[in-house]
């Protein structure tokens, strides 16, 4: 029998712990001064930073995470790797934060109660990881029956915390995707077929922010005047959030294929194939906002950069001190590069040399990960790992906020759009033409954004 919770906390706070902030250097889009005179009223405005766009951002950041993770500590468990305690110490910590954004939310019972359901699952994970390696299928078969019925309980827990806002049925069938996905690219891994398990692992973290979108709908409907009456379904908080899935993958599959090539893994080829792959399509949607010039140079630019950090990871192999130190010199090179070349698409909403500080934390955390890894201290490796996943959310907060104030008419929103339903929605879990940079901004419509935008929602659909 599950709770049927009302309010019993204040909704999120904004300037808590759990939020990633903005990355440095981002001008606040609502101060934008090019746009004051516009003829709309500040609640009008477009802004990919609501309130409820917040909480859809946490629990993006949160969910996605814990798919990552979860991919990565099965991984190590099946090679028996060194680092699988520290990797599920990590996966247990995103366990915490998840738990207390819950609480934050629904009072201290509830988060306790989605904490055990939560790490049941994770413990059934690691069931199946432990039968596979037994060969024993017995196990295994138990294993995904244990996750069966964690299916149906939770998806009652969801529907009820929520009242009625996720459908039982709808988030069984979710959670069974998120079942399907982690068993199968899990199952592939130990098969050899490492394309495969990478495709689906991408698919798994993808997954999330379905559920992360259906779960902060349900939250902000229930308490709409905790969230200032906004919505996380809009135009520019849509936008944020496939900034997020797009910048923390990177970060993800950074961290991976560092590790694969500094161990000299089989599976090296794949991590690097679904790390470019995550480039092309990061690059086609600043192509669908600036134009295929600008999409061009960003995807040249970001390639060079991901070729720095595995220049690193060889010279690390190969104990040369000196390419270790050249492969820094050039990530420190593209920091004052890739800062300029942002400020000048985003017309100077994203300051270069706020730009550029945190580009360098994104060096350092990524280096400092693999630095650990090398070294055998496994807990700073994931500590360093869990810091440089969050702190891209800071910078898809940044990005889209100044592409929604370039081009605020892109992204309104009428004020009946923005007004919360009242009715609980039953959801399931699943430019200008002047010449303002040096290689030309291209104009941008809405529809051409969301297209570009929407490859990443249906690239293996397609594939």
């Amino acid at each position: 029998m599950y709770i049927n919770w009302k309010r019993t906390a204040i909704a999120l706070p904004l300037s808590a712990a759990v939020i990633i902030p903005a990355a440095p250097g981002v001008a606040s889009a609502d101060s934008h001064d090019g746009h004051d005179d516009m003829e709309m009223s500040e609640e009008m405005m477009a802004s990919a930073a609501t309130p409820a766009g917040d909480l859809r951002a946490q629990l993006d950041h949160y969910l996605s995470e814990h798919a990552y993770l979860a991919v990565t500590t099965m991984q190590k468990g099946a090679d028996g790797a060194d680092d699988f305690e520290e990797s599920a110490a990590a996966l247990e910590a995103n366990t915490k934060d998840l738990s207390s954004t819950i609480t934050s939310v629904y009072g201290e019972e509830a988060g306790t109660q989605f904490e055990e359901m939560w790490s049941e699952h994770i413990g059934y994970f690691v069931d199946y990881v432990e039968a596979t390696g037994a060969e024993d299928e017995e196990a295994k078969q138990e294993a995904l029956d244990n996750l069966g019925n964690y299916q149906t309980e939770f998806s009652e827990f969801l529907d009820s915390a929520t009242e009625g806002g996720l459908e039982a049925d709808a988030a069984a069938e979710g959670l069974g995707m998120h079942v399907d996905q982690l068993i199968g690219a899990f199952d592939s891994y130990v098969a050899g077929d490492y394309e495969e398990a990478y495709s689906m692992s991408s698919d798994a973290i993808e997954h999330m922010y379905g559920v992360s979108e259906g779960l902060s709908g349900a939250i902000a409907a229930q308490f709409p005047e905790e969230y200032d009456n906004t919505t996380p379904d809009t135009p520019a908080v849509d936008l944020r959030s496939d900034l997020n899935f797009l910048l923390s993958e990177h970060a993800a599959l950074a961290v991976t294929t560092m590790q694969k090539g500094g161990a000299g893994a089989e599976d090296f080829g794949a991590a690097a194939g679904i790390l470019n792959q995550n480039t092309q399509e990061l690059s086609d949607t600043i192509a669908s906002v600036y134009g295929e010039e600008a999409g061009e140079q960003f995807e040249e630019m970001w390639s060079e950069h991901i070729g720095y950090f595995v220049d690193y990871v060889e010279a690390t192999g190969a104990e040369d001190e000196e390419a270790k130190q050249e492969a820094l010199d050039n990530l420190g090179n593209y920091q004052t590069e890739f800062s300029e070349f942002l400020a000048g698409a985003t017309e100077g909403e994203l300051e270069a040399e706020g730009l550029s500080e945190g580009l360098g934390m994104h060096v350092d955390q990524l280096i400092g990960a693999f630095d650990s890894y090398t070294m055998e201290e496994y807990d700073s490796a994931y500590e360093d790992t869990r810091e440089a996943y969050g702190h891209m959310f800071g910078v898809s907060e940044g990005l889209s906020g100044a592409i929604v104030a370039q081009y605020p008419e892109n992204f309104e929103e009428s004020s009946s759009d923005e007004a919360m339903p009242e009715e609980m929605p039953q959801t399931g879990l699943g430019g200008s033409e002047q010449n303002v940079s040096p290689w030309g901004i291209a104009a941008g419509s809405m529809a051409l954004i969301l297209a570009g935008i929407a490859v990443t929602k249906r690239r293996r659909e397609e594939a």
